[in-house]
């Protein structure tokens, strides 16, 4: 699973559609160590009036009915993060020191830094394309 710093960072920067088996996470203090799933049996997602909400069902240890969409960070998969990459995507490479993900970028390759996971390297990789792409839009 993609780091929760590295999440945060991505977040702004993806349009997220969530689906059964989605992972993600609130940040607040009291429940920012918990990582929810998508689920119609637990989690449901319910759009009502263009809003989209979690509703969570049967939960016990805390009272929370519900949380928007905004206020909760998705933690996309690895297959999420490469589907994402789309054509930008080149190779991975896994090493002594970790995995690397090279990605195409503006006038030449990119080369991640190791990262321990491979969802972590897909996640840095991905998160130079969408830099790069916002720098050229200026």
């Amino acid at each position: 699973m993609i780091s929760r710093e590295l999440a945060r960072e991505l977040g702004p920067h993806l349009s997220w559609q969530p689906h059964n088996g989605d992972l993600f996470f609130i940040p607040r203090p009291e429940i920012a160590d918990s990582v929810f799933c998508v689920s119609d049996m637990v989690v449901e997602l319910i759009t009502r009036n263009g809003e989209t909400r979690f509703h969570f069902n049967g939960t016990v240890e805390w009272a929370l009915d519900s949380v928007e969409v905004e206020d909760v960070v998705w933690l996309p998969r690895e297959e999420q993060l490469r589907e994402q990459l789309g054509e930008h995507f080149l190779s991975m490479d896994a090493g002594p020191d970790g995995f690397v993900v090279s990605v195409s970028g503006p006038g030449r390759a990119h080369h991640t830094e190791p990262e321990p996971s491979a969802a972590d390297a897909y996640g840095r990789a991905l998160l130079y394309v969408v830099s790069q792409a916002t720098s050229m839009a200026r």
